[in-house]
């Protein structure tokens, strides 16, 4: 099992925070990450808002790269609709020779209108498409040193990227992939998907085995384990997890439904997004909201070590191998608080991860 942290870079939960204050707790965690053994640190992508903001994750990565030597640095993911596919592909080759190789590529198409309405000219309903054409060319791109597209979206004349790919990427790229159009884009793409928890994992293993059927049917092989990501506290006092953790991401979770709007009616008009929006005709229930609450809460993991370790044998029990990209710092955690939990994760629950 790959062991990783998930850097939110968010600001939402806590008070008078300033945003320099956000990326020095973020910057620490990930030399911390590196000195406890943890063997990725993936850093997402997200505009203008408290809820994320960090525009440029390949630009993070390369500081975390001159920062430490071992640790791999994982894109959750860079959102492809708003960006150009040559400008990735060079930057993520750049990323990769000036870490040693240390990349671990993920891509998704995004979800919010609060960060797709400044982007000039890309229109959320265009999501779908905007992605499954970039991702080809920068697949393509990564493998074989340049690129090219003849697509609606992004024409680009074959050119050479330089400086070259160093190795493959088959085995260390990914996708996000929460929906069924996701999952056949990222099995398309020959990537590994990438999961947020967020309500129970029996009703995730039909997506799960779709994307592994799929994947069986394109390329003769299984695909790796999805990563999932996922929102942590740990502490020996079980009364004290609970209250802590379950007041962080009950405020994460709010944050989560004002930011993509997922009670929103807008979805239903927006293509590809037919799964999200039928699931935003029942939050906007009582009745729905509570279940989607409840749901959510039983889906991380948070407790003693022992509790943590239980949670992840269960789910592991339910979707079979997988690895984790864990968030320690989310929802207004005194950041004091997120480190001790992240420090006592690698110290008795890790161990345990890594017999599996």
């Amino acid at each position: 099992m790959d062991i990783g942290i998930q850097q939110q870079f968010s600001s939402f939960g806590w008070q008078d925070i300033s945003d320099s204050e956000v990326y020095a707790q973020e910057m620490e965690m990930t030399v911390l990450a590196e000195e406890l053994g943890y063997d990725t640190t993936w850093a997402l992508e997200h505009h203008f808002t408290n809820y994320s903001f960090c525009p440029d994750n390949l630009a993070f990565l390369c500081w975390a790269a001159a920062r430490t030597e071992r640790i791999k640095l994982g894109t959750g993911a860079v959102i492809l609709p708003w960006n150009d596919p040559l400008r990735v592909t060079e930057k993520a080759c750049m990323l990769d020779e000036l870490s040693g190789g240390r990349l671990k590529f993920g891509m998704g198409r995004g979800l919010s209108r609060r960060e797709f309405d400044h982007f000039t000219g890309i229109e959320l309903g265009e999501s779908r498409e905007r992605f499954d054409e970039a991702s080809q060319m920068i697949i393509k791109a990564l493998e074989c040193g340049f690129i090219e597209g003849e697509g609606p979206f992004y024409p680009q004349k074959r050119v050479e990227i330089r400086p070259r790919p160093r190795t493959s990427f088959k085995d260390r790229t990914y996708a996000v992939a929460n929906s069924e159009d996701s999952v056949k884009a990222a099995a398309a793409a020959g990537a590994a998907m990438i999961m947020f928890a967020e309500k129970a994992w029996e009703k995730r293993l039909p997506t799960i085995e779709y994307h592994r059927e799929l994947y069986q049917e394109l390329y003769g092989s299984t695909p790796r384990p999805i990563v999932v990501g996922d929102f942590t506290f740990c502490h020996e006092d079980a009364d004290c997890a609970k209250e802590v953790a379950e007041k962080a991401l009950t405020t994460y979770l709010s944050c989560i439904l004002h930011h993509y709007e997922l009670a929103g009616t807008h979805l239903a008009d927006a293509a590809g997004y037919s799964a999200y929006a039928k699931a935003a005709e029942i939050l906007r229930t009582d009745e729905g909201l509570s279940k989607y609450v409840e749901g959510y809460l039983k889906s991380v993991s948070y407790g003693t070590p022992e509790q943590i370790i239980n949670t992840l044998r269960e789910r592991r029990d339910i979707i079979g191998d997988f690895d984790l990209s864990t968030s320690f710092r989310f929802g207004g955690l005194e950041f004091d608080d997120a480190k001790a939990s992240m420090k006592l994760f690698a110290e008795k629950v890790m161990p345990e991860l890594r017999t599996w």
